[in-house]
């Protein structure tokens, strides 16, 4: 009994090297580890039970072990962001959202801990990303099909696996799915502190493409503007130096843009537009300002411009989840060769309510918000 005991509490915490050499136990031992893996660790999450206000709603508390059934596997989450969208979600204004009772997060790393016995391919330590996104990274374990995670290399900086499939994702394919950009073209952007922001300016580097971008006022600007330029952006304006009656006299050498992408609304948005090349295009992905926005009718009529709108959840819904990966790998790539980087703060999952007022913008800017379990 004491070794059965033994080995059952090895194997609950996924160490598969204890080694039974009596000839009458291996069928013992294997039965002993279907068990053991049927069950995951119990898991402290960040729960809602209703939507509201998320420094009031969410709290941790411990769930009890789940199944894990034959397609599933058991994953130990190493690290998950606070966005943007996963505060909507738990306010209940974002368009798609799971039922509450809920677990917070959507996107996050994590470490296979234990697999269900027809899962293929993949073995406990292996690192793995939802893909497509999937709620619920907010807690130390998590269990679902096979189908829903991706396998990625362990070499990749543990932050940057936790925040690839959103922020950086939604940069390439809004540089890549509006329009030809050339080498030498440009591209102009409000919100470009943004991982988004930050991600377009680099991508567009990359390609040769020219970005102009525009921030907001604020104390430390000069700061920002010569980070900024550091990770290859052409031109960086405030909004304040743009009231101008002519903005592309600020332009000096470089092209008018084709494209400009809008995360703000409001006036930040219209500056987008003034920048625009005849026929050119805006794409909103979001609104940050919660403001509309204005278009003249002299955009329209003289300057036939269009504008679009890009939300990622509805492009990997479609028929590009597979496709996405790939991209997802190139991403990282990317960042394991320093060509894309932005700013994040790692923080203990025990601080995950401080982690959440920042994120909250209770302290002013502050980086991305990345909880480590």
């Amino acid at each position: 009994m004491a070794l059965v005991r033994l080995a059952t509490a090895r194997t609950h915490y996924g160490s598969s090297f204890l080694c039974l050499r009596s000839a009458s136990l291996p069928r013992c031992w294997s039965q002993i580890r279907a068990f053991s893996a049927a069950m995951s660790p119990p898991s402290s999450a960040v729960v809602y039970e209703h939507h509201g206000p998320p420094e009031s709603v969410t709290r941790v508390v411990e769930l009890p072990p789940v199944e894990v059934k034959e397609n599933d596997f058991c994953v130990k989450m190493l690290a998950a962001p606070i966005n943007p969208s996963d505060i909507n979600r738990i306010e209940g204004v974002y368009p798609v959202r799971p039922q509450v009772p809920a677990v917070g997060g959507y996107e996050g790393v994590g470490e296979v801990h234990s697999l269900g016995s027809a899962v293929k391919g993949l073995s406990p330590g292996d690192w793995v990303i939802p893909s497509p996104p999937s709620s619920g990274t907010w807690q130390t374990y998590v269990v679902k099909e096979q189908s829903v995670w991706h396998k990625i290399n362990k070499d990749v900086p543990m932050e940057y696996a936790a925040t690839v499939t959103i922020n950086p994702l939604t940069a390439l394919r809004m540089l890549e799915d509006f329009g030809n950009l050339n080498p030498g073209d440009a591209i102009v952007q409000n919100g470009a502190t943004s991982i988004v922001g930050q991600c377009i300016i680099q991508l567009a580097q990359i390609r040769g493409i020219h970005s102009i971008n525009i921030i907001r006022d604020r104390v430390g600007s000069d700061e920002v503007k010569e980070k900024l330029k550091g990770l290859g952006a052409d031109e960086v304006f405030t909004e304040s130096q743009l009231e101008v009656k002519n903005v592309k006299g600020l332009l000096a050498n470089l092209p008018e843009p084709a494209l400009g992408f809008n995360c703000v609304g409001g006036n930040p948005a219209t500056l987008v537009l003034k920048f625009l090349r005849q026929g050119g295009t805006m794409v909103t992905y979001g609104g940050m300002s919660k403001k509309p926005i204005t278009v003249s009718t002299s955009s329209f009529i003289f300057k036939d411009l269009s504008l679009r709108g890009f939300w990622l959840q509805k492009w990997m819904s479609s028929d590009k989840a597979k496709e996405s990966r790939k991209m997802i790998d190139y991403l990282l790539g990317l960042t394991q060769e320093g060509k894309i980087k932005y700013e994040m703060e790692l923080v203990p999952f025990s601080n995950f309510h401080a982690a959440l007022d920042k994120a909250l913008g209770k302290f002013g800017s502050q980086p991305k918000q990345v909880i480590k379990f």
